[in-house]
């Protein structure tokens, strides 16, 4: 059992302007020691640091060109030659790696499944070939409705393995985002899952998916996974079946920019948009990053709590992890259940070196309190990574001292990304002092800045639009069926990405992502990110998530309404809302008071953990919220 925890260096709330050292047994273990080396050569010489990365990998016919960037369209190792599977299986599954463990899987009733590369590699092969029988070949859509198993992830590789482009769908998503994602791509398969398993209830899946496919005639297919007796019926096909076929399947010959997938965004900002991935960029830049920012190699055990419906899932869970060679483990259901210490005793029982997770989690974990983290030996954990939503302050104090042992044994960092971008362009490296409310900075490819509508960088401290000054070779290609829509980000200010959100920059290039565009408050003329207030709400001890909205005032032009959701222990009260807006007073400064606190018992999310303000702000305002099709039911 892990010792009680005092809080030493870090006793007291962080300002934005203190920080804290990057702890040395973390430092000591690091295996990228020269990242600001990284950083400035991929800054200055673009094509020659992702040239060397590139090198790294299997390819059947070298590039002529690194880069051909016209401003708005970029293209990465151009008339290159591969598949993003030959280097996360073949290179692994031929070598003496054959019997590492790729993939520990595990389900919410403790269902545990090991799986080497070995394995993985001819299991995806029998499935890739099952699906060449049903006519799936290049370029053809295939989308992927299945819950967080191992047959999820084989199908995503199995498509990608014959040059298919696969869009995964998050296993839930009710059947209208499900039908408008099958019209937008024009799937020529489905596979699904009959059902998933989430806090002790079976989730029925293939309803959603025959109501979603009910007057669609251009599916050939239907592949489903079953977990129950199910009737298959029609155009339906049995996935055990197509893991009957031969163990060897040869990789399909792909250009570098060939699509590998389609990704829609999550819709928490209004409609989803279709982001397209490609086979050779894609796989250089995240498994850089996932072995150079995230620290993660084949002597890790690193856990990915987010899901392959998402990004991070795509590329933290399955590409990158087998590129890198590292074991990966993945958890179908809940992370707080069928208890509040789960996640902690799966922690020691497989001493997990590294965890990918969202503040959601964060903060979910503070608010059950630091007793259950307490049971466990926690000290194998020497960086958790964060990423989806602002890390408030106090959530990364508590998570620093409860989980990372203040130090003693672990590291907790933020990051910044998005779908379109595949992988980190902001975040505190391994050996860099984390600076709380603060992000973190350009990551080696990224060069991020913030800028007003003109594009001139704004002084430290003022808020402005964040923006991508060059291309990387992980980012989005397009945005499938819509060339205008992506082209748009490019071109509102010249030579920049527009990534939608606002953010504060300080002297050292630190950067505080404040939360999407739409999000920022605007009272008095005085501009207020919601994770600011947000952040001030969090800090209080009663408190244990918060979101922030503006409503329309005509004194004011906005004021502000909070809801709050409480920690274990803290009853809601009109005295406790008082103290609250007093805090964020003292916190923020009159300006950012709020005019109203309302408690909660949750607040409403999507289903990657990402606070729905608008959908606050909607019910709010009594008018329609557009797009929830992702809301967590």
């Amino acid at each position: 059992m892990a010792a009680a925890l005092t809080p030493t260096n870090i006793s007291n709330l962080l300002s934005v302007d203190e920080e804290y050292p990057a702890p040395k047994i973390v430092v000591d273990q690091v295996q990228n020691k020269h990242w600001k080396a990284d950083y400035e050569r991929s800054v200055k010489d673009p094509e020659g640091f992702w040239a060397d990365e590139a090198r790294k990998f299997t390819w059947t016919k070298p590039w002529t060109k690194v880069l051909d960037w016209d401003g708005v369209h970029h293209q990465w190792f151009v008339g290159a030659k591969t598949n993003i599977t030959i280097n996360a299986l073949d290179r692994h599954a031929n070598s003496e790696r054959k019997n590492r463990a790729a993939f520990i899987w595990l389900g919410e009733d403790g269902t545990e499944k090991i799986v080497t590369y070995g394995q993985l590699y001819r299991q995806v092969c029998r499935f890739a070939n099952g699906l060449k029988s049903l006519g799936v070949g290049k370029g053809d859509r295939v989308i992927i409705y299945m819950p967080l198993t191992m047959e999820g992830v084989i199908s995503m590789l199995a498509c990608a393995r014959i040059g298919a482009i696969h869009s995964v769908v998050y296993a839930g998503l009710g059947h209208t985002a499900l039908r408008d994602r099958i019209n937008d791509a024009q799937a020529k398969v489905i596979i699904a899952g009959d059902v998933g398993f989430r806090r002790g209830k079976t989730v029925p899946l293939k309803p959603i998916v025959d109501e979603a496919l009910d007057g669609i005639e251009f599916v050939e297919k239907v592949v489903v996974y079953s977990r129950q007796p199910t009737e298959l019926t029609g155009i339906e096909v049995d996935f055990n079946d197509l893991m009957k076929f031969p163990p060897e399947c040869p990789a399909e010959e792909m250009d570098a920019e060939d699509p590998l997938y389609l990704l829609y965004t999550s819709g928490s900002t209004g409609k989803p948009k279709g982001v397209l991935h490609v086979h050779g960029g894609y796989m250089v830049g995240i498994t850089y990053h996932l072995q150079s920012y995230f620290d993660v190699g084949e002597r890790d055990v690193f856990w990915c709590t987010s899901d392959i419906g998402w990004v991070v899932g795509h590329s933290y869970i399955v590409y990158g992890p087998l590129c890198a060679g590292a074991t990966t483990l993945f958890r179908e259901g809940a992370i707080d259940y069928p208890n509040p210490g789960i996640a902690w005793e799966i922690v020691e029982r497989y001493a997990v070196s590294k965890i990918f997770t969202a503040p959601t989690a964060l903060r979910m974990f503070m608010r059950f309190g630091e007793q259950y983290p307490q049971k466990y030996d926690l000290t194998s954990l020497r960086l958790i990574a964060c990423a989806g939503e602002p890390l408030n302050p106090e959530a990364w104090r508590w998570a620093q001292t409860y989980l990372a042992g203040d130090g003693k044994w672990g590291y907790v960092v933020d990051n910044w990304w998005q779908t379109e971008l595949g992988g980190p362009a902001i975040g505190t490296p391994a050996t860099y002092p984390m600076r709380p409310g603060k992000c973190g900075v350009s990551v080696p490819g990224s060069v991020a800045d913030v800028v007003d509508a003109d594009g001139k960088s704004v002084p430290p401290g003022v808020g402005g639009r964040l923006v991508l000054k060059q291309p990387f070779p992980y980012m989005l290609r397009t945005v499938w069926g819509d060339a205008a829509r992506y082209e748009r980000d490019w071109q509102v200010i010249p030579g920049c990405y527009i990534t939608g959100d606002v953010a504060l920059k300080d002297k050292d290039g630190y950067i505080t992502v404040l939360g999407r565009a739409d999000d920022v408050l605007n009272v008095a003329g005085h501009r207020i990110g919601t994770a600011e207030v947000e952040s001030a709400l969090v800090s209080h001890p009663a408190v244990a998530e918060a979101a922030a909205i503006g409503i329309p005032d005509q004194l004011k032009g906005e004021t502000i309404k909070c809801f709050v959701q409480c920690r274990a222990g803290h009853t809601p009260s009109e005295a406790l809302a008082a103290a609250l807006t007093e805090h964020v007073r003292r916190e923020l400064g009159p300006i950012a008071t709020p005019s109203a606190i309302e408690f909660v018992a949750g607040l409403p999310k999507t289903r990657s953990g990402k606070i729905l303000r608008r959908f606050l702000k909607a019910k709010e305002m009594g008018v329609d919220a557009g797009d929830v099709s992702t809301m967590e039911g």
